[in-house]
């Protein structure tokens, strides 16, 4: 059994606060001594960063579409382990989810997988005695889904709160936190979402800071982490990377290079967990920084991210690229998602990259986006073909041709194409996944590494 207070913090629609409070949350709890675990629903890569800037501890997501429902429950007791308080950040609208699935994917539905209790942010802006049909609605909607309080955001005066408490008196619901309109906290934006911890280093810790003296003036603590304990035990196993442990008792382990810093920011703490797990050293570099790969590398991750905002700087690093090229050239096992496609590429925007894919990237108006459904077209060191994974697409940019003559990915929805370069030992594709729902990746990939 798994007992671990806990909230999740949804929404009506998109950009009501969600980030801001959940955020706050986790800063204003572990700001008085608390281990708190941070979770986000859904695939976004970014908000994690903020949670763990908040925490201290790792920003664990939970996609019901990638990983399925079935290891919600167990991926987020073994992010949780040993925390007083779990905060869970939900995605886009509460009962929004995977297009066309039904509750697949959404908020509501880890909520009711983790049988926690909901807070709903609502942004009260606009509105006055209408917050309570609203609020009615979302916590009558679905019986399963526990509404436990509200936290109105972006109120205006005294005279509005008064207001919009009296509406919500008839509801039943208790306001947990009035959010005053002010300013927003420095958390700029641009065309894939908020810019990533990792890029903005001192300005991220002040927004984070801000963050949490805004949900600490603004929300009744006590009352929340009250609401948190209502939450039963989980019946649930913990997830455990050890799933994918197939290493040798003894013998050396192979060094498996993991690109990071500014640009490669994307990435799932559960990929390094299995990697070392199957037996690798994990070694992170930071592509912009660094002129040579680290020593022994015997296999590559490059993530995801934004080469396309460092294109120019990532292209004048000349010797780290040569490395990549001679290492993808030499068979060793390397695995590309997304930016890493890129920066394999021949260049990105004009700007020279590694040159070991025979295809050239730009940016693009068009954002591709979605869950997609993949089958493995060709045989890699990260999956067999005719593996079958469940992933996610999130870009602005577009790779011509964007599938090399073998195939990494088939892809199954919404539409039929092929996608991504298997040559070598290199597997780049558009396509993020999580290796948690398929910890074989993970030894397989170290298996082809220890080969070498």
């Amino acid at each position: 059994m798994v007992s671990v207070p806990r909230l999740v913090i949804a929404a009506p629609a998109s950009n009501s606060g969600k980030t801001t409070v959940a955020t706050g949350l986790m800063a204003a709890f572990a700001a008085r001594g608390l281990a708190v675990s941070p979770h986000k629903v859904g695939p976004d890569y970014i908000d994690p960063g903020y949670h763990s800037l908040a925490t201290g501890r790792p920003g664990r997501n939970l996609d019901a579409y990638m990983c399925g429902p079935e290891l919600v429950a167990p991926l987020f007791a073994h992010g949780a382990a040993g925390c007083d308080l779990a905060v869970v950040e939900g995605v886009m609208g509460l009962y929004d989810g995977a297009s066309g699935q039904g509750e697949l994917a959404s908020t509501a539905q880890v909520a009711k997988l983790l049988k926690a209790p909901v807070v709903l942010v609502v942004d009260a802006s606009s509105q006055s005695r209408s917050v309570a049909a609203l609020v009615h609605g979302f916590a009558s909607w679905d019986p399963q889904v526990r509404i436990g309080g509200v936290i109105l955001n972006k109120v205006a005066s005294d005279r509005h709160e008064a207001l919009l408490r009296d509406a919500l008196d008839e509801s039943g619901l208790p306001v947990l936190g009035v959010i005053r309109r002010a300013p927003q906290v420095a958390t700029p934006s641009r065309h894939l979402g908020l810019v990533p911890v990792a890029e903005r280093q001192g300005d991220a810790v002040e927004a984070v800071r801000a963050m949490g003296e805004r949900v600490r003036a603004g929300c009744d603590l006590e009352a929340l982490m009250a609401l948190a304990r209502t939450a039963p035990a989980l019946p649930d196993e913990p997830w455990t990377p050890a799933y994918a442990a197939t290493a040798p008792a003894q013998g050396p382990r192979p060094v498996v290079a993991v690109a990071g810093g500014a640009a490669f920011t994307f990435a799932y703490a559960e990929h390094a967990e299995l990697l070392t797990a199957a037996g690798a050293e994990v070694v992170v570099f930071d592509p912009l920084r660094d002129e040579k790969l680290p020593v022994g590398t015997a296999g590559l991750v490059i993530g995801g991210g934004f080469p396309e905002m460092y294109a120019p700087e990532l292209s004048a690093n000349e010797p780290l690229r040569r490395a990549v090229t001679e290492l993808a050239l030499s068979g060793a096992p390397v695995a590309a998602e997304c930016a890493g496609l890129l920066y394999l590429a021949r260049e990105l925007d004009g700007k020279p990259m590694c040159g070991v894919l025979d295809a050239e990237a730009r940016m693009s108006e068009r954002l591709t986006l979605g869950y997609r459904q993949a089958v493995a077209v060709s045989d890699s060191p990260l999956a067999a073909a005719g593996t079958r994974m469940r992933g996610h697409e999130f870009h602005r940019t577009v790779l011509e041709p964007g599938a090399g003559p073998a195939p990494a990915w088939g892809m199954h929805q919404p539409e039929r194409r092929v996608e991504g370069y298997v040559q070598r030992g290199v597997h780049a594709s558009y396509l993020h996944t999580h290796w948690a729902a398929s910890p074989e990746v993970a030894r397989r990939f170290v298996e082809h590494c220890r080969a070498r």
